[in-house]
């Protein structure tokens, strides 16, 4: 990492990156030159581009000479425009590329002779002339009529040579730069800028004499640009000094499917699917295995043996709910009557859970019918189930096919009959239109959503009652705009909070003193259910913060009111999925009869850096502890009761432990990190419960964070590790482990859907994040094995916490310091 000028510059080596060379060949722009038949003088250009049938090969070159062996895509021939959309993972890793590595893509078009096949070619430098690894689009045009050359220099660069670099080369260069995230995002000026983009686009295509093919090709990107550095290993095999030496070859064949192997599955699977494979019953050692495999989380691919064992006895599991996405996930999609007898046999299935539909809707299952199927099995969970999930699901709508697909009408049909669920579906939504990858399928659902809302009628002269229910969400965006104008003026405000938080209340009483009484109801963006009606400009506040949020007491219809928090430059996307995850958790635990206390407050994302949070009137523990000394000296203020323990009731110290119990478990599981005593806090009844998840997944700003975040005045607060208050946090703790145990796969499915979203420590490295999810359910242990485990997990963190001479455990107590 380098620093310069007080700006972290960070980077990867390219000789620490273990990984495959992988970039996505997109689509070709322009128009094909025209083929000439040799019968005939005359051209027919519609049948010419309806018979193109075009692949690209693509070809690595590392200091002019080959390596490896080319790849091809697969043949487009639906266009004009040709569109391939292809991931090419090549056998050659990154660190095994050199500073002069190139790669050589050549069009040819299969539909002509051998002499007329070829369309063109392009050659691109895998690094910049600043040593560092290109990343994202990158438009080349092709050389018409020559092969992609990969000596180097090239003869064929795909580059536009300067002195022909036009307005339209530079926007594109910006764009690509835009999609990097290296230029901020504003929404409303970038609608405009892509609209300006496509008329500059427009005009270049139609000047005259512009005949030249761009092959779009994108290149992977990283969390940190990577820099060339050379690696220490050699490419090729040294010298041989003596025959005992070992001789590594280079064979670029790894990892690729075997043909034979391949064959032979074939083969097997034609033989068995006759009328005998219904008869099968699997023996008390392929059952045992079968079992094996269904227990298996969603997370982890079946091998062919696996594949080949469900397979065989499909029939006979088709009574066995939990085995269909397991049965799915060994179909070979690509064989025709394979794919069509799967699909009849999913029609015939037990019905699955909707838990098993969610792994349905991941990136996994591409098959329209698989995830319409799943779909169905979703329309029998009531509003309240949905909701727990409706945040995945519209990030599922990245998994689809088609802008207008089963789930997206599934999703609208159902937000038309629930106020709430069209709120949050519509937030959910909004938040998305800032991504540019999937910005066109979100404003799509956003468009079916309003117009379908609108529709709707109430009674025989109510035709304008969608109209108005629609408006009434509408307005919520308009009040977000309006609080972000006020921080930004509240911000101005030169000298400290208090002089911030009177012109908060003067904008709120004057300028703005719509604000005060709304001039019809609002639907809270938090709560749908609630209408808010005006804010009260005495009870608001700012919070004495860099970003100073503000604190808003609302009036309700009802006439009572509700208090939230605004925050603007701050991604909550984050803090929304944990505390979506923290509400699913406290909902799986009470359907078990265990009420932990949790605090899951409503938090909405409104955008990439605002949101709303739901404010719990609370203390953090670090405030308590500065005011009172002590938890229990601040709980005996609010509840005290001289025969009770410590001095307080029964019932609170019961909810505090089981409120320390349930975080404890829930940030354990989520890997939940920079825990301290500002953002640990305390209600009035005893309630714990943690704010801020800015790190998650295992991730932390502090070295050696311990396993479980206990602090030392909790512990003290139960009366001391040898206190039976401190036993029943650990029995709590334990029981509460085992029930969101039994619920891996449904936590593991939602975590999966947001596999590609824009939350930070997921998008960071899905897979990893996910697999460090899985671990902490420990699934290959049972429920007494797990008891043993967690309470030593406890016993570890909290020894940790008093003195001992144990170096890791030294660290671990460094963590609250």
């Amino acid at each position: 990492m380098s620093v310069s000028g007080g700006n972290e510059f960070r980077f990867f080596l390219s000789c620490d990156i273990n990984l495959p060379v992988t970039f996505r060949v997109e689509n070709l722009e322009g128009a094909l030159p025209a083929k000439h038949s040799p019968n005939s003088a005359e051209t027919d250009h519609t049948a010419d581009e309806r018979q193109s049938e075009l692949y690209v090969e693509c070809s690595l070159y590392i200091d002019g000479a080959p390596f490896g062996l080319p790849t091809r895509t697969r043949l487009e021939s639906a266009g004009p425009p040709y569109c391939w959309n292809e991931l090419i993972t090549l056998s050659t890793k990154y660190r095994d590329l050199t500073a002069h590595s190139q790669l050589a893509l050549t069009v040819w078009d299969v539909s002509c002779g051998k002499e007329e096949g070829l369309i063109g070619g392009a050659t691109i430098l895998l690094f910049s002339s600043k040593k560092q690894l290109k990343t994202g689009k990158q438009k080349l045009r092709l050389w018409q009529g020559k092969e992609a050359d990969g000596s180097f220099p090239t003869t064929t660069p795909g580059k536009v040579p300067k002195h022909e670099r036009g307005e339209l080369e530079r926007l594109e260069k910006l764009l690509n730069k835009y999609e990097r995230g290296q230029i901020q995002r504003v929404d409303w000026l970038d609608r405009l800028a892509f609209k300006a983009m496509d008329k500059v686009k427009e005009r270049e295509s139609n000047k005259a004499g512009n005949s030249h093919l761009y092959l779009v090709v994108d290149f992977c990107s990283f969390e940190h640009r990577v820099v060339f550095q050379e690696s220490g290993a050699n490419f090729l095999p040294p010298p041989i000094v003596s025959t005992n030496e070992l001789v590594i070859v280079w064979d670029p064949e790894v990892g690729k499917i075997n043909p034979s192997e391949h064959k032979q599955l074939k083969l097997a699977r034609s033989l068995t699917r006759g009328i005998i494979d219904k008869d099968l019953k699997p023996s008390s050692t392929e059952r045992k295995s079968i079992q094996r495999i269904l227990k298996y989380p969603p997370t982890r691919t079946l091998n062919g043996d696996e594949r080949q064992l469900l397979w065989k006895f499909r029939f006979s599991l088709m009574s066995e709910k939990r085995a269909l996405t397991k049965f799915l996930r060994c179909v070979e999609w690509s064989d025709v009557q394979e794919a069509k007898q799967a699909l009849e046999l999913m029609g015939r299935w037990e019905t699955i859970d909707v838990c098993d539909a969610l792994e349905l809707l991941s990136p996994v299952f591409e098959k329209e019918e698989v995830r319409a199927y799943a779909v169905s099995v979703l329309e029998r969970a009531d509003d309240e189930e949905l909701q727990c999930y409706l945040l995945q699901l519209v990030q599922a709508l990245r998994f689809e096919r088609s802008d207008k697909s089963r789930l997206c009408q599934f999703l609208v049909q159902r937000s038309l009959r629930n106020i709430e669920l069209a709120s949050f579906l519509r937030w959910y939504v909004a938040v998305e239109l800032y991504d540019p990858a999937f910005a066109k399928r979100y404003y799509c659902t956003y468009e079916i959503l309003e117009e379908n809302m609108i529709k709707l009628a109430s009674g025989v002269n109510g035709n304008d009652h969608g109209f108005k229910l629609w408006q009434s969400l509408v307005r919520q965006t308009e009040l977000t705009a309006q609080l972000c104008s006020i921080m930004r003026d509240v911000r101005n405000v030169r000298g400290n909070t208090q002089k911030k938080i009177e012109k908060l209340r003067q904008l709120l009483s004057g300028l703005l003193s719509e604000l005060t009484y709304f001039e019809e109801p609002i639907r809270s963006p938090l709560s749908p259910g609630i209408l808010i009606t005006g804010i009260e400009p005495s009870e608001s506040s700012i919070f004495k913060s860099a970003l100073h949020p503000l604190r808003l007491t609302f009036r309700t219809a009802s006439g009572g009111s509700c208090k939230i928090i605004f925050k603007k430059g701050d991604d909550i996307r984050q803090d929304q999925l944990v505390v979506q995850m923290v509400s699913l958790m406290d909902r799986l635990l009470k359907a078990e009869n265990l009420d932990l206390c949790l605090t899951p407050y409503m938090v909405l994302a409104t955008g990439q850096d605002e949101g709303m949070l739901e404010f719990i009137p609370s203390r953090s523990l670090a405030q308590i502890l500065s005011d009172h000394r002590s938890i229990i000296s601040y709980l005996q203020k609010f509840h005290p009761d001289e025969h009770g323990p410590f001095g307080i009731t029964a019932t609170c110290l019961d909810t505090f432990i089981k409120s320390c119990a349930g975080y404890s478990v829930i940030t354990y599981i989520l890997g939940i990190g920079d825990r301290h005593l500002d953002n640990l806090l305390l209600r009035d009844d005893g309630r714990l419960f943690h704010v801020d998840f800015g790190f998650i997944l295992g991730r932390d700003p502090k070295p050696f964070p311990p396993p479980m975040k206990l602090c030392k005045e909790m512990v003290e607060a139960m009366g001391g590790t040898e206190s039976q208050f401190y036993t029943r946090f650990k029995t709590y703790c334990c029981e509460a482990y085992n029930i969101l145990r039994k619920s891996s796969n449904l936590i593991l499915n939602l975590f999966h859907l947001m596999a590609g979203s824009n939350i930070p420590d997921i998008a960071s490295d899905p897979e990893k994040g996910i697999l460090k999810l899985q671990e902490k359910f420990n699934l290959d242990l049972d429920d007494e094995a797990c008891i043993h485990f967690f309470q030593g997990l406890i016993t570890d963190s909290v020894n940790a916490l008093f003195p001992q001479m144990v170096e890791t455990i030294h660290r671990w107590a460094q963590y609250w310091r």
